[in-house]
């Protein structure tokens, strides 16, 4: 493995390249022409456009993805995750054009790939799994599944075989309900993953969402890297994980990472996973899925591990046995992971656009920011809407929660509305301070959120000048003298106080 070419965007786009070239590798990026300038495209050594920035024509085009390989001599491909991260053909592809793909196996990623499959790989492993009811074809889901759901008992779930992040998904609390959701769970799986094929499964009411780390390498070896608790979610998808588990005690945890194991070895996996379980308030646990790729947010583990996943996963790849065995592995202190997205939490987590105008990512002692982002970049609708993660560790869990606090607050970024004071009040809350986590967090807690009123002084100092040029006509040669000329005795205007802030190529 010398040149890696990257099939992916934003941060970890960047976060996969910074850990390449660590190891000595030259590094390729792709882009759609939505991505012409962003920061992944000038870190590379290389950069080569896929297509338009619809992902079926660029990040998705596997055929281009392949010429962009041939044509830059790179050797090996790293998908990320997202976009074709967990497509079996993608990886299949690669391999045959004489690629290290950087993943599991082919067939590994099939037999995860599937839920229906998958659950019943768990169970013949000994893997606990929620009890659920599989239908060979959409016709029979339809005849039977009505007979099926009262067998589990209402609510239950509607899920897509093919994927995750709650495409498919829906909960479903009435008869009367039922085929309905199965017919839109069907219209959105297909238009996800390509495969509308669907499944019933009982629901377990407010479970805490436990996932566990495992790596393999190609000599039999397998270990964990403990466990994360991603269970603060919106409409099914992660914004807050963090590890240690609060809730998980020594002996569950040893339940939780030797299941994982189990069903590592029983598709022979290599390189980085991730095994998800749902643990019910009696201390019960039910296998989810396998993500069979890096997951967003394997910093946490990262920090409290002190292994670069990475880069193990590159060193896997081009063959290299663990240098370290289970014994090795400790969790030492407490990591917090909070996703920045381009979104706005007070209305339904509504994707937003925009162009970034101002951006200050404040680093320090245990912080730690994952991002994919620039000042004066345009956030696009034609992807996922993360932009940033920001992380923080501490030798205890409230050291780590207080540091997220000061890094959420000090975090500047205007331009495009995010779910950044969202995160910053589940981060200041009673219940999460108290570790009281679970996948209906966000229902009980924050349920009808609206930001606070109060308007920070960056923004009444952006809005002042923004008034003077439209009333001028121009930028003002003295912004900062004309907004401050009459303050009164003893106050700070918001321009003296942000006076070394650079607006519009002015100071």
């Amino acid at each position: 493995m010398r040149k890696l070419l990257v099939a992916n965007r934003g941060e970890i786009a960047v976060r996969i390249m910074r850990a390449a070239r660590e190891l000595g590798l030259r590094t390729v990026a792709v882009y759609s022409e939505a991505d012409r300038d962003a920061p992944h495209t000038h870190l590379a050594d290389e950069a080569y456009l896929l297509g338009p920035p619809e992902p079926a024509q660029s990040y998705l085009d596997s055929a281009r993805l392949l010429d962009v390989a041939s044509a830059s001599g790179a050797d090996a491909v790293h998908p990320g995750y997202g976009f074709l991260a967990e497509n079996a053909a993608f990886a299949e592809d690669c391999r045959r054009a004489g690629l290290l793909y950087v993943g599991p196996s082919v067939e590994a990623i099939r037999q995860m790939g599937s839920k229906i499959l998958s659950k019943q790989i768990a169970e013949r492993a000994g893997v606990p799994v929620v009890p659920s009811y599989h239908a060979p074809d959409a016709a029979t889901l339809a005849q039977e599944g009505p007979e099926a759901a009262v067998r589990l008992g209402y609510p239950v779930l509607v899920k897509a075989s093919a994927g995750g992040g709650g495409k498919g998904m829906r909960l479903v609390e009435r008869p009367t309900d039922l085929l309905p959701a199965l017919e839109a769970g069907a219209r959105e799986a297909q238009q996800a993953f390509g495969d509308a094929t669907l499944m019933l499964e009982k629901y377990i009411p407010n479970p805490r969402h436990i996932e566990v780390q495992v790596l393999g390498d190609h000599f039999g070896q397998r270990l964990h890297l403990y466990e994360r608790e991603c269970s603060i979610q919106r409409r099914h998808q992660k914004i807050v994980e963090e590890t240690p588990a609060p809730a998980v005690d020594p002996a569950l945890r040893q339940r939780l990472t030797s299941a994982a194991l189990r069903l590592a070895a029983a598709v022979q996996y290599t390189n980085a996973g991730t095994v998800e379980f749902l643990v019910g308030a009696d201390g019960d646990f039910y296998f989810l899925e396998m993500n069979t790729r890096l997951q967003v947010e394997h910093p946490i583990t990262e920090l409290v591990t002190g292994i670069d996943i990475v880069q193990q996963q590159l060193r896997i790849a081009r063959g290299e046995p663990f240098a370290f065995t289970q014994e090795h592995v400790q969790q030492r202190g407490h990591a917090i992971e909070c996703r920045l997205y381009a979104e706005d939490p007070a209305q339904g987590f509504l994707p937003a656009t925009g162009r970034i105008q101002v951006l200050r990512e404040p680093h320090g002692p245990g912080r730690r920011i994952d991002s994919g982002i620039a000042l004066h970049q345009d956030i696009t609708p034609y992807y996922d809407p993360i932009l940033a993660k920001l992380i923080t560790y501490g030798a205890t869990r409230q050291e780590a929660l207080l540091r997220m606090q000061a890094l959420l607050r000090e975090y500047t970024i205007l331009g495009v509305t995010t779910n950044r004071q969202f995160v910053l009040d589940v981060m200041t809350s009673a219940a999460f301070a108290a570790g009281e986590t679970d996948t209906a967090f966000l229902d009980h807690h924050f349920a009808s959120w609206q930001p606070a009123v109060e308007v920070p002084d960056e923004i009444l100092a952006l809005a002042a000048l923004g008034e003077l040029v439209q009333r001028r006509g121009h930028f003002p040669a003295a912004p900062a003298a004309t907004v401050s000329a009459a303050p009164e005795a003893g106050l700070t205007t918001p321009w003296q106080r942000y006076d070394g802030w650079r607006i519009g190529g002015r100071t």
